[in-house]
Parts: structure tokens; sequence; C-alpha cells
């Protein structure tokens, strides 16, 4: 009787040794490696490879391949401007956060626009499925098709049946290949399946979206191939006991990575939130010390966001500086800056700082203003409440310009707000800002800004 061979496989970045190993040598994961089968050559080459000649690049035309509209317009925006044919998404976000109600929306959507549709869910029976779907569009969907499998043969045979223009894989932690012993989720099985629908979703020209699930540190589960296999990899971020969630693109290979959509969880499904900054600044209170309006940009669309900070002396040896949607490295070292060019006393307090609406803000412009509601926090001075900050610290405190000025007033003009603090340097081309009907209060530094706390 022929024994099995097996190999260990870290179950982070797919790393294979013959022996067990505490830590991954690859990825420096501890107690990552689990054993299993070896992937038989039969299966590693079942793949639908593609078979075609090379061709001159003068020859090559985009004809064939323009983007067609999802009718969900934050998720066109994030995706570059509409679905690309051939191309394929994985989506990953928390679990109940509304991965499988984005993917069904997109599904009922399409669907209406004559687009066949074919959504194959290995965690929902059809009944449940249907149920889904019917609350979130009452529309007939004829052209949507609803399967419960997991088999990727099966899977298989159903696609090349059908030839939809669009496929839903939900999820692909639960699609397994019979050819390999391995269990569904691990390294083996979601590496093969993923490079095999990949392979058939180019082959054939069909549009490919795949549900991931994400480990308790937030990435994908499964190894890192997993996000280089696709084309686009979206991460669908929110509060637990928030309504509003946020997409983001992680990886495009068709539009920037920059982009952001909101929407907001109903009970007929996603609602597009068109106007994210009036509803981020909806509940903002007035005359508080520590909140701060920030106008910041994401890709091409800029919008306002409110910082809140709050200072109180620590009860432990050692000071905490906690950030909700902020950098907490960058945190400290504008703490640092507020110490020690502007001699605030901050060196036995806690600092924490949350940016509302569970935004995570990346932008560097967003500096000036965290700056500001820490030192309000402190002081217990309010900041006018129709006033915005905006502009990037330094570590001598000197404020430096941002990119796109213009777009960011125009969008706190649009608020009602009146005044704006930015930075010195911008105020060069006084030309595209003249004609704003809102105060722009140039500073050059953090103590000129500091002094219009009242």
């Amino acid at each position: 009787m022929v024994k099995t061979k097996t190999l260990f496989v870290c179950q982070e970045c797919g790393f294979e040794t013959p022996r067990w190993e505490g830590k991954c040598s690859s990825c420096g994961a501890w107690n990552a490696f689990v054993e299993e089968a070896m992937v038989p050559k039969a299966a590693k080459q079942s793949a639908v490879l593609l078979k075609s000649d090379p061709v001159q690049l003068k020859d090559v035309t985009g004809e064939d391949d323009r983007r067609y509209l999802t009718d969900i317009s934050e998720l066109d925006r994030v995706l570059g401007g509409g679905l690309v044919p051939g191309s394929v998404t994985l989506i990953g976000g928390d679990p109940g956060i509304g991965k499988s109600t984005l993917s069904l929306q997109i599904g009922c959507t399409l669907s209406e626009k004559q687009k066949k549709v074919l959504y194959i869910s290995g965690e929902e029976s059809v009944k449940q499925t249907a149920l889904r779907a019917n609350r979130i569009s009452p529309k007939d969907k004829q052209s949507l098709y609803i399967v419960n499998q997991v088999d990727l043969n099966v899977i298989q045979e159903h696609i090349r049946k059908m030839q939809p223009d669009v496929v839903v894989i939900d999820s692909i932690q639960v699609i397994y290949h019979p050819d390999i012993t391995s269990a569904p989720g691990s390294v083996s099985q979601v590496r093969e399946c993923a490079s095999i629908l990949t392979h058939t979703a180019k082959s054939m020209g069909m549009s490919l979206f795949i549900i991931g699930h994400v480990t308790k540190e937030g990435v994908i589960a499964g190894p890192r191939v997993l996000e280089h296999i696709v084309d686009t990899v979206l991460y669908f971020e929110g509060e637990r006991y928030s309504s509003f969630r946020i997409l983001r693109a992680i990886k495009n290979r068709f539009g920037s990575t920059n982009e952001m959509g909101v929407f907001e969880m109903t009970g007929e499904g996603l609602l597009e939130v068109t106007n994210p900054s009036e509803i981020f600044l909806s509940e903002r209170p007035k005359d508080t010390s520590g909140s701060v309006v920030v106008p910041i940009i994401e890709g091409t669309r800029p919008f306002l966001v409110e910082i809140q900070g709050l200072v109180s002396r620590s009860s432990f040896s050692m000071v905490r500086h906690k950030a909700q949607g902020f950098d907490a490295n960058r945190l400290a070292l504008l703490v640092a800056v507020l110490e020690k060019r502007l001699n605030l006393n901050l060196q036995d307090k806690d600092v924490f700082l949350n940016v509302v609406g569970g935004v995570k803000i990346v932008d560097p412009s967003a500096d000036l203003a965290v700056a500001m509601a820490i030192a309000s926090a402190l002081l217990d001075k309010s900041i006018p409440h129709d006033m915005a900050v905006v502009g990037e610290v330094g570590l001598s405190s000197e404020i430096r310009s941002v990119s796109q000025l213009v777009l960011r007033i125009n969008e706190a003009d649009k608020l009602g707000f009146k005044r704006c603090i930015v930075p010195a340097n911008n105020l060069k081309n006084k030309a595209a800002l003249k004609n704003k009907s809102i105060k722009l209060i140039a500073v050059s530094n953090l103590k000129e800004a500091l002094e219009n706390l009242i």
C-alpha cells in the first residue's frame, strides 16, 4: 500500500516545507504550518489554459474590452469607471459587513440590464439567496441564475454550459477541488480553485467576483498569492454598530486605488451615499473642544470628515496614544511636535483620537486638524463651528502645502463653512481662489494655527 506523502504548508503565505516549523521562514508567522497531502500533478494541470499566438501591439485594440456600468455609481467609481469584461475582482471584509449583499446587488442590477449572471452560493441554499435577492430588488430578474454548489468541477460545467457574462463565487473558502485531498479553505484548495476560476474567466471573457473571508487581523484569509492572481481587490469596511459601509480598492489593474465608495446598510440592501460629507457631519456637536473638520481627498473625490480628540490625565506609568481611523505612529509624531515645539504639557496625558463615521484617513493633509483637535482638547478651547482646517505638519511645526486645495475649499463652501485654515504656500496662486465666498486663513506654522482657538 503506497504511503500518502504530505507537506507542511503555511496558512498565511503558502510556503511549503517537508517538516514542521514553529516560525515560517517566508512570512515570519508563528504556528501557521498545517500538514496537508501533496497535490497531485493532475490537479495542478487541470486549469483551462490560455492558448493564443503572439500578436503585434499595434494590432491590439481595446474595443472588445469596453466597460459596462453596474448602475451602482459608488461601486463603478471604485472599479475605475465600470466593470471590465474578463476581469477578476476579489471582495473581502469582516463577517456580516455586507459582502454577499453587495455581490447579490451587483447581480440584480446587471440582470436588469440583460446581462446573464450566475450566482454560485456555497454557504446559503437557493431559497435563502432568493429571499435576499427579492428583498434587495423586487424587479423581475430573468437573467439571474442561482445555484448552491461547492464542487469546482460541477461549477466549471455550469459555467461552460451557460456561458454567463458575470459569475459570483460566494465564497472561495468553501469551494473545493475533488482531486486535492486537503480540506476546503486550506492554502492548497484556495490557491488552486482561484487559479482555475481565473483562467476560466480570462479565456471566456466573463467578469468574475470572488468573495473572500478575512482573518482576525483583517486581511483576506488564505495565501497572499490569492491577491496577486486577481485583477482587483476590494475591501468592505465599517463599524459593527454603524450603518455606514466604506468600499476601498487595495489593488486595481484597471483604475486608481485611491477611490472610495460610501454605502448605508438598510433593510432593502445597500444604499449609495451620494453626499458623505453631509452624513458624516450631521451629528457634529457645537462649541465643543476637540472637534475639528478637515476636507480630505480620496482619489478624485473630496469630502469633509470630523476628527475628535480627547486628552486626559494618565492613571498609569506609561501614557497611551490611541487612534481610530488614523495612523497611530503619525499620532505619536504629532503629539511629540506639540510637546517639543509648542511646549504643551502632554508627557503625562493619555491622547485619544477618533475619525467619525468609520473613515480611515491616509491623507497627510489631516495632520493640522489632528494637531488642533489634540490642542483644543488639552486647553479646553473650541474651534469655531464654521471653520475647516487643512494642512500637513512637519517636524519643525511648519505647515506644508497640500494638493487640490480648490476641490477641498469647494466642498467646504457647499457645506456652509465660512472660514478655512490653509497652508500659506497654497495661497501663492490666488487666482483660482479669489472668487470663493469662504474666508481663507493662511498659516505657516502650528503656533499661528492654534491662535484661532476660542
